[in-house]
């Protein structure tokens, strides 16, 4: 199901792309977009980990850095039947955590320090193990993929709204083109909302169960999520994280943000349910 996501994600991509330049440029304009695309594809796919890390300043820790947290990583991989992730720290005061990569031979998961700080090892155990589920059921690239997605959309948006406004309005042929534009700046944010909403808030349900059953009690992370989403609310947004990556993270980063139209579309799952639902696990387990 997950492959099928990903392919699907990544030809809507190409559509959207190929169509926006068919719009400006014909079939020339077609043909572009659509090697744009593909090599875009292509980077995303080998490239991910490496850029979502960097983005978030994330720094890869060793055994000899971080014993309890590698170690940790380690136990709950081994328990996963997962190979090693790269183990890495995100220098932020607002407790989060994501996973990240294309497969579970080339990921990695991310702490921040608030998260370290705020939660006890049982807990973080919970919110690592859940992130390992990701990197089991490669939702990890599917993450990705979905993030070049948004970005690339919001970016054509802009583009459009750009020449739009310095472009030449002296031809009369110009009418078929402002209506493109008109269409691009005003549906392409909406589109990339709505892929961001494509990638099922199953996966998050299914990564809190698979979590559950790896850390050995759900209500490790029923615990953590309590505390997580708390801090979320009453503290400010990370300062590195954007609406197209918002949906990596256990918990929204920009919850703390005020109510905009984009936070409408959730890519999350309400945060009491899913306790509720870690809760009830936890009890057919007898913990």
């Amino acid at each position: 199901m997950n492959t099928i996501k990903t392919t699907v994600l990544m030809a809507l991509l190409m559509g959207i792309m190929v169509a926006i330049g068919s719009a400006f440029g014909g079939r020339h304009g077609a043909m572009l977009m659509l090697m744009i695309s593909l090599g875009m594809n292509f980077f995303t796919y080998w490239f991910s980990d490496t850029m979502v890390l960097k983005m978030y300043g994330a720094r890869e820790i060793t055994e000899q850095e971080a014993p309890q947290l590698y170690g940790m990583v380690a136990g709950l991989a081994a328990r996963a039947e997962l190979p090693m992730p790269k183990v890495c720290i995100v220098n932020s005061a607002i407790p989060n955590a994501f996973a990240t990569g294309r497969n579970p031979s080339h990921a990695a998961v991310a702490v921040t320090t608030g998260i370290m700080n705020a939660l006890s090892p049982q807990e973080l155990s919970g919110v690592l193990a859940h992130e390992l589920s990701h990197i089991k059921h490669r939702d990890t690239l599917i993450s990705c993929v979905a993030a070049a997605i948004a970005g690339v959309i919001s970016m054509l948006a802009n583009i459009a709204q750009w020449s739009m406004i310095f472009g030449s309005s002296d031809d009369e042929d110009n009418g078929g083109n402002i209506i493109g534009l008109l269409a691009t700046i005003i549906l392409a944010p909406i589109a990339a909302m709505l892929i961001q909403m494509a990638i099922s808030r199953s996966r998050e349900y299914e990564a809190d169960k698979s979590g559950g059953e790896i850390c050995g009690n759900p209500n490790f992370l029923a615990d953590a999520l309590q505390k997580i989403e708390y801090y979320s609310l009453h503290a400010r947004p990370m300062d590195q994280a954007t609406p197209a990556t918002s949906h990596m993270f256990i918990i929204n980063p920009l919850s703390g943000s005020r109510k905009t139209f984009t936070s409408l579309f959730s890519t999350h799952p309400d945060t009491g349910e899913r306790i509720a639902l870690l809760r009830q696990q936890a009890a057919a387990m007898g913990k």
